[in-house]
């Protein structure tokens, strides 16, 4: 009886230890066939990065370098933006204020401009009681004469003449050296400017006029 518990342990035993050797080679094959997924996530982010970066620096020219490696070409260093150009408007110079010039006193000069307003002034006074002289009358009638005739028929044709040329005439009959004296005058204008004016126009339309002046 004594035999068979032992016989019956000793094959448990074994039993056992082969089941375990067995579980432990299951996984131990297990763990170095499968990928450990920390492990594989880490490398398959370093891996891109450390081949880019090969390639970055890769120099087709180092064969011939030996065993110098080439200096790796420095970093282009990103420029600094210029700063924007500050204008600042400088102000302008204050004009000097200029002073006008002093005028020198020229008494003589000032006294000659004195002389020629005076002068002037009197002229002016001058002209304007000419012409006030001229206007107003000079205590005389005037008439202008278109001749005189000896008969009263010549005097009356001449009349007829002057009022075809717009002018109304008066014939006056007057003794001289014994006979009758018939004269055709046109007026009397207490101006003589306007008489004369009258005598210019008969003048220029063919007829022989003179300027008689009668006391008023």
């Amino acid at each position: 009886m004594d035999k068979q518990q032992r016989g019956g342990t000793i094959l448990g035993f074994i039993l056992g230890l082969i089941v375990g050797l067995g579980v432990a080679l299951g996984v131990a094959v297990y763990v170095t066939k499968v990928p450990v997924p920390f492990l594989t996530k880490g490398e398959s982010r370093n891996t891109p990065a450390a081949e880019s970066e090969r390639n970055r620096n890769w120099d087709p020219n180092s064969p011939l370098y030996g065993s110098t490696p080439a200096r790796p070409a420095p970093a282009a260093t990103p420029e600094a933006p210029a700063a924007p150009a500050t204008t600042t408007a400088t102000p302008a110079a204050a004009s000097p204020t200029t002073q006008p010039p002093a005028v020198a006193a020229d008494p003589l000069g000032d006294l000659a401009k004195a002389q020629v307003k005076a002068a002037d002034a009197k002229a002016a006074a001058a002209a304007k009681a000419g012409a006030a002289g001229a206007g107003a009358s000079d205590g005389f009638s005037y008439f202008v004469q278109a001749g005189a005739f000896r008969t009263q028929a010549d005097a009356d044709a001449q009349r007829a003449k002057l009022a075809m040329l717009g002018w109304e005439a008066r014939i006056s009959e007057r003794e001289q050296n014994g006979r009758p004296v018939f004269r055709v005058r046109v007026g009397p204008f207490d101006k003589r400017g306007d008489a004369e004016q009258l005598k210019q126009k008969l003048d220029g339309a063919g007829v022989d006029a003179a300027l008689v002046r009668v006391q008023q």
